[in-house]
């Protein structure tokens, strides 16, 4: 490598290679012979440039310029107006000139978006044919996410129609306080095989992240809701009550996995027996194209009270196909 940036940490090695990026935990080293460094910033001494970089530095200041070691542990940031001293741990952010600033990007709201399908088969001693599908799309801010999903399930066993349900909902999350948040959200849809020709179910409330780390997030929610049911059968009476509602988000990343448990209980407020229980667990891999992936898990769907004729609890074992994209 002709020119290089150099990295010295305070045990004395000296590292040769291109400083993409300090964001006031690691300095991020690319080179020639050991691919990415993720150097601990309160280990680094000194750091010098061959070219010009934007610094921020602790307080806001933003300095253009290139960086070479100075006396008594500090650095010099030259610029063409002069040279601030300063030492690498008040560096919150560097980028490289023409590039975004990364302080503006991280306010900027993005969107995403997941595609799933199921296509399960059988023959033999019984016949089974399903299909299932599922859209997400995603709007996520600073300190607020935004959901929108839609989802169809159908499936058929010995000609007859085992499952035949569809949902659509939003979920509106904003972390207005650390670890707290508020929240609402809403879904509405059918389960024909459940006799429900119409459900809603609107909530809001408070979360709170018990475990908030880069690859680690635990949050717990708890509200009020209004369930509405419409059955089919008019032995069957519908439901049109107060609630109360609870939820469970776990995610855990490691390497390119991912593990994933969701968990919502929607108890009525008059009838604490009267609930509707619904869990989700899967896990996660990514296939040989990082858009596309393989969710492996289960779900439960519970409810209490279910419709004339209809057992209580439905459980799916699924293998699904997902495509994500920005």
């Amino acid at each position: 490598m002709a020119q290089a940036d150099v990295v010295e940490t305070k045990s004395g090695a000296r590292l040769l290679g291109k400083i993409t990026k300090i964001d006031g935990t690691t300095v991020t080293l690319t080179t020639d012979y050991a691919g990415s460094l993720a150097i601990k910033q309160g280990e680094v001494a000194s750091i010098q440039t061959d070219a010009p970089l934007f610094v921020r530095l602790k307080g806001g200041t933003v300095v253009e310029g290139t960086v070479a070691p100075a006396e008594a542990g500090q650095i010099r940031i030259k610029s063409a107006t002069g040279s601030t001293t300063t030492s690498v741990d008040k560096i919150t952010t560097t980028w490289a000139p023409g590039q975004p600033d990364p302080a503006v990007v991280a306010l900027e709201r993005k969107w995403s978006y997941e595609a799933t399908v199921d296509v399960t088969g059988k023959s033999g001693n019984s016949e089974q044919l399903g299909t299932a599908f599922a859209f997400r799309a995603t709007q996520t801010g600073p300190h607020d996410k935004f959901k929108l999903y839609t989802a169809y399930n159908r499936q058929r066993t010995d000609n007859t129609i085992s499952a035949d349900q569809f949902k659509a909902g939003l979920d509106y999350s904003n972390n207005f306080s650390g670890r707290r948040s508020w929240y609402v959200r809403d879904e509405g849809g059918y389960d024909h095989v459940k006799d429900i020709s119409l459900y809603n179910t609107a909530a809001s409330g408070l979360g709170y992240d018990f475990i908030q780390e880069k690859l680690h997030l635990l949050t717990g929610r708890a509200g009020l809701a209004f369930r509405y049911e419409n059955y089919k059968n008019p032995v069957t009476e519908d439901v049109q009550d107060a609630a109360l509602d609870f939820g469970l988000h776990h995610e855990y990343e490691f390497g390119r996995s991912k593990l994933v448990n969701n968990i919502s209980f929607t108890p009525s407020i008059n009838d604490f027996s009267d609930f509707h229980l619904e869990h989700e667990s899967y896990y996660e891999v990514p296939l040989m194209d990082f858009r596309w992936k393989l969710r492996i898990g289960i779900s439960h769907d519970y409810n209490s009270k279910p419709g004339t004729g209809v057992d209580r609890l439905d459980t799916t074992y699924f293998t699904r196909l997902v495509l994500e994209w920005q």
